[in-house]
């Protein structure tokens, strides 16, 4: 196995960065090292949430009843990396990409979003998407 320092580990790195931003879809190689990126970055967090997850479950089956004081920290950081721990796919952030953006659909988009009624289904729809259309209701 190669080490950290090694050629053969820096030779499979990956060079790209897990996002959209910049890729050329006409460009197919670059589009594809990008969609391999973002897989790549999804799989490495949720197998870290499944580290933090065994290590939970170690520490309550050792601690017993104490395990609410002595596994505390633990517990936070297996909640705070739970919602990254989906492996979701590429197709979403690549085919809703807003140029300009790391996240395609951050946090930011969403609540300069507004919810709408549309048959009956609560959508929300980003303010500036909503004014490219020419939708006046805003």
């Amino acid at each position: 196995m190669p080490t950290p320092e090694s050629e053969a580990f820096l030779a499979k790195k990956p060079t790209v960065p897990p996002t959209f931003d910049g890729v050329d879809y006409n460009d197919t190689p670059r589009l594809k090292a990008a969609q391999d990126s973002i897989i790549k970055e999804q799989w490495v967090k949720s197998m870290m949430n499944r580290l933090i997850r065994q290590e939970l479950q170690k520490c309550y089956y050792r601690e017993g009843v104490n395990h609410l004081e002595k596994c505390g920290k633990l517990r936070e950081r297996y909640f705070e990396t739970l919602p990254d721990a989906k492996v979701r796919g590429y197709l979403f952030q690549q085919q809703n990409y807003i140029p300009g953006q790391d996240n395609p659909v951050g946090q930011d988009q969403v609540s300069a979003g507004l919810d709408r009624r549309a048959d009956g289904i609560m959508a929300t729809v980003p303010a500036k998407v909503a004014k490219e259309k020419g939708d006046d209701r805003l």
